[in-house]
């Protein structure tokens, strides 16, 4: 069934999980010295998600899962993130029970710091919807020239990794520039001031700065970065309540090949979540592959060059194996 237009739910009021945002400093502690995990409650569905996480948006503000999981007896809860570390993090403690989209490099670093996650899906690549850019009346015409040069980036966010191969690419690593670890909404501001000389960012973030602002892409992810997002489960929440998986990814699914199908009414519905005109929102959204997918073991090429990145940087506390990982396995 198509999805009708409604005015979108408010965000509810943030719950308080402590440690939010102490995840990539928690990777140099073991993750048993954060909180024990909470008991599965099989009565509730808690769903943590990002401003970016289009799909989960758009369930969100139809209220789709609340009708789908009625008959269960389960409720919905959602709660928002500034960026994938704290949300993962929150997942594994147990605050969470389930994480949409996050960058592909995100479950690299809850992986390496021991975090008991499940992959349940993964949107196929979408390499375009992530770039180096510089303003457009900057010096700098490609990477190589990025050398010495102060660059704004989200830490372990998928553009993270998105630099790290074009240094590579370019015969520089993360040595050769000054890093400069931003939220999207930080990076902006210092971007638009001059703070930075250039910006790694994805949409739409990346539709924002363009559309707003004259820039100049270095390079986008399609030579060096294939860009697939994930979705997550706890592992404890997963073996209690697989049916309520089943029916997530049933409707991001169907939900992934609706946005494709009807752009203009996905812009229109995503602009106000996202405080973006409609014009930047089905920009961003073409760049999205959006076709959500099952996880299998021969798809975990790239978290093993993101993996082997990292730890090559020593962002990283140990080598990561990435296929050493539980998946979810749909019904069928």
């Amino acid at each position: 069934m198509p999805y009708l237009p409604r005015p979108p739910h408010s965000l509810p009021r943030r719950q308080a999980i402590g440690r939010l945002g102490a995840m990539a400093a928690a990777l140099a502690l073991p993750f048993s010295a954060l909180p024990a995990r909470a008991a599965v409650d099989g009565k509730q569905l808690r769903i943590g998600y990002q401003k970016s996480s289009t799909l989960t948006a758009l369930l969100k503000s139809q209220g789709t899962l609340e009708k789908r999981l009625a008959p269960l007896g389960i409720k919905v809860g959602w709660f928002e993130f500034t960026s994938g570390l704290p949300l993962l993090e929150a997942l594994n403690i147990g605050s969470v029970d389930f994480s949409a989209d996050v960058a592909d490099t995100v479950p690299v670093f809850a992986q390496a710091a021991g975090a008991r996650l499940t992959y349940v899906a993964q949107e196929a690549p979408s390499p375009s919807a992530q770039a180096i850019v510089v303003k457009e009346d900057s010096p700098i015409r490609t990477v190589a020239e990025l050398k010495g040069k102060k660059v704004g980036v989200a830490k372990a966010a998928g553009s993270h990794f998105l630099l790290l191969a074009a240094l590579e690419k370019a015969g520089l690593s993360a040595k050769d520039i000054e890093p400069a670890y931003l939220t999207p909404a930080d990076g902006r501001a210092a971007f638009e001031r001059g703070a930075i000389d250039a910006w790694v960012i994805w949409d739409p973030f990346l539709a924002g700065v363009q559309r707003q602002s004259k820039v100049h892409l270095l390079t986008e992810g399609k030579p060096v970065a294939e860009y697939k997002r994930y979705y997550l489960a706890s592992s404890d929440y997963a073996q209690a309540r697989p049916d309520v998986l089943q029916i997530l990814f049933d409707e991001l699914r169907h939900t992934g090949r609706w946005v494709k199908a009807h752009p203009k009414e996905a812009a229109t519905l995503l602009a106000p979540v996202w405080g973006l005109d409609t014009e930047t929102v089905e920009q961003a959204n073409a760049r999205r592959s959006y076709e959500v997918r099952t996880v299998r073991p021969d798809d975990l090429g790239e978290q093993q060059r993101i993996a082997d990145a990292f730890f090559a940087e020593k962002l990283l506390p140990k080598k990561v194996v990435a296929s050493d990982v539980a998946l979810w396995k749909p019904r069928g």
